[in-house]
């Protein structure tokens, strides 16, 4: 059984950080890509950053330059460090691993950031 785990979420002020992890079970989480995705109110669900197996990273450019992303293969986990946040970055924060060939994706709970101004 698949279980992604995130963590870290809270309120934050405007300009402050959090760190979001993602703990992953019943996957060969080394060989996958991982993904971060955020959902805010009415909107649709968009990535925010990836990191691939051989530790390539991506972001969306609305947190270029704030945001990191980065895994440790030892604990299965993906980390997303959120720098410099913003009113505009409050959302549900989901841990996502993306399909690959004929292996699923699977999604997390999603965990809640709110940035205050």
């Amino acid at each position: 059984q698949v279980q992604l785990v995130e963590s870290g979420g809270g309120l934050v002020q405007a300009g402050g950080s959090l760190s979001l992890s993602c703990a992953a079970s019943g996957i060969v989480f080394s060989i996958r890509t991982m993904a971060w995705y955020r959902q805010a109110p009415g909107n649709q669900r968009e990535l925010v950053a990836s990191i691939s197996s051989g530790g390539s990273t991506n972001y969306a450019d609305f947190v270029k330059g704030r945001f990191t992303v980065s895994r440790d293969n030892a604990k299965n986990t993906v980390y997303l460090q959120m720098n410099s946040l913003k009113p505009e970055d409050t959302a549900v924060y989901y841990c996502n691993v993306p399909n690959m060939g004929l292996l699923r994706e699977f999604w997390g709970q999603g965990t809640q950031v709110t940035v205050s101004s």
